[in-house]
C-alpha cells in the first residue's frame, strides 16, 4: 500500500498576531488548532528582525505554554541542527521585518531548501508581513525603503502578495499598480486577517477582528479587479 501523501499547508497572515495582541491572537490559536495536537511543536525563525531578542522574548511568552515552542536564529553561529529542527516541527512560524535581507541570508545558509523539505513534509509554514510575502514568487515590500515590488520570493505558493493592506495607507495603490503594470496576480491580505492554502490552492480566509479581510487582485484590461474573499470571523 503506497503511504498518503502530507499535506502541505501555508497560512499567510497580512498583520497582527503574537507582536501586537499580548493577550493571545486567534490567528495563533487557528494555527495551533491545525496540528489537532494539545501541545505542538513551534519554531520561530525571526531572520527578518534580524533575530531581535525583544521579538523573540514576545515569543515565548506567546507560546510557551500552548506549544513545545524554539527558534532557529541565523546571526552570530547559526545551530548546525538547523535542518533537523526545522523538518521536526509541527510548524514553522516567520517572523516580520525585511523580506529581502530574511531570503538572502536564508539563501546563503540553505534555510529557503529546508523549509520547502519541511512544507512538503507536511510542516504547517505560517507567519506575519515578511512572513506572508515570502511564501509566495513576490510581493509587496519596503526592505529598500519605499514600497516596491519583491521579485525573488520562495515561490512555494504561485503569484504575488501584499501583507498591511489596509494598515498602511501606500500599500493598496502600490499593489493595485504592480499589478495593472504586469505583476503577476495575487492575494492582499488586511492587519488581522490570515489566508490558509492547502497544497497551493486557497482554502479559507480567516480573521481575528471584524473589518479584517482578504482580497484577490488580478489585472483586466487597463483596471484591477479586486475581489474581497468569504471571511470566517474567528472567537
Amino acid at each position: 500500500m503506497t503511504a498518503s501523501r502530507a499535506k502541505k499547508q501555508i497560512v499567510a497572515m497580512g498583520g497582527g498576531s503574537f507582536s501586537v495582541e499580548p493577550e493571545g491572537s486567534a490567528l495563533d490559536a487557528y494555527v495551533l488548532a491545525l496540528t489537532g495536537k494539545p501541545r505542538p511543536k513551534i519554531c520561530f525563525v525571526p531572520t527578518a528582525s534580524g533575530d531581535a531578542a525583544m521579538y523573540i522574548t514576545k515569543f515565548y511568552e506567546a507560546f510557551g505554554d500552548r506549544a513545545e515552542a524554539t527558534h532557529v536564529g541565523l546571526f552570530g553561529r547559526p545551530r548546525t541542527d538547523m535542518e533537523r529542527v526545522l523538518t521536526s516541527q509541527d510548524i514553522i512560524y516567520v517572523g516580520g521585518g525585511n523580506t529581502a535581507n530574511m531570503l538572502a541570508v536564508w539563501r546563503v545558509h540553505g534555510v529557503d531548501r529546508m523549509m520547502r523539505e519541511a512544507w512538503e513534509r507536511g510542516v504547517i509554514l505560517t507567519g506575519v508581513s515578511a512572513g506572508m510575502i515570502c511564501w509566495f514568487e513576490c510581493g509587496v515590500t519596503d526592505s529598500f525603503g519605499p514600497l516596491t515590488a519583491l521579485r525573488d520570493g520562495l515561490g512555494f505558493l504561485p503569484g504575488s502578495a501584499c501583507p498591511h493592506y489596509d494598515g498602511e495607507k501606500d500599500r493598496r495603490p502600490t499593489y493595485q499598480g504592480l499589478v495593472r503594470g504586469g505583476f503577476p496576480a495575487g492575494y492582499a491580505a488586511d492587519d488581522g486577517a490570515a489566508l490558509h492554502f492547502v497544497d497551493t490552492d486557497l482554502a479559507v480566509c480567516v480573521a481575528s477582528r471584524p473589518t479584517a479581510r482578504g482580497y484577490r487582485l488580478r489585472a483586466e484590461s487597463d483596471t484591477i479587479a479586486e475581489t474581497p474573499l468569504s471571511v470566517r470571523l474567528l472567537s
